[in-house]
């Protein structure tokens, strides 16, 4: 159970640790390669422009874990706390819908493709499943997101608030 909790907490942030840092490395690399020692590594840029996708991948889902996705707020300012849960009721399940179809079309696309990259022959599946990857972890994200927000609305309407209280028991305030 410890190993779950670990991974709900950590899976995605040390993915982008690895990632990111294999990037430095390589861009790294490559530049020193060509301005210190004049030759160029011919799979650098496919390498770190692969990592790259990734990240952006798995970013997204990191993104909805942390709950730090740009939004407009303008509209559920005009509304009460049970309101904002709502209306972020229905985002979190449109972008999991849209997580959804991305993930099932994505997974199709990627048994279909046959080609392989230019410079490493790597076949380009493992390149196109980042979307896959990432909208799958994202729709994970969504449904704990969904599951939390449900749990918030159900706490905010067992509590009754003072008036409702009050008038129920016959006191006039």
């Amino acid at each position: 159970m410890k190993v779950i909790t670990w991974l709900d907490k950590h899976f995605e942030e040390y993915i982008l640790i690895i990632l990111s840092i294999v990037t430095v490395i390589i861009v790294f690399t490559q530049v020193f390669m060509r301005y210190v020692l004049g030759e160029s590594l011919t799979w650098s840029e496919e390498v770190a422009r692969y990592v790259f996708i990734w990240m952006i991948y798995i970013g997204v889902s990191y993104g909805v874990k942390k709950g730090e996705h740009l939004g407009v707020d303008a509209f559920p300012l005009l509304f009460e706390k049970k309101g904002k849960i709502i209306i972020d009721m229905i985002a979190s399940f449109s972008f999991f819908v849209f997580a959804v179809v991305i993930t099932y079309y994505g997974f199709d696309i990627v048994l279909k493709v046959t080609r392989e990259s230019a410079a490493l022959g790597l076949p380009l599946g493992w390149i196109y499943s980042a979307p896959v990857v990432g909208m799958l972890l994202t729709a994970i994200r969504l449904i704990q997101k969904m599951v939390r927000l449900v749990s918030e609305y159900k706490t905010l309407n067992d509590k009754k608030c003072p008036e409702q209280t009050e008038f129920q028991e016959g006191e006039i305030v």
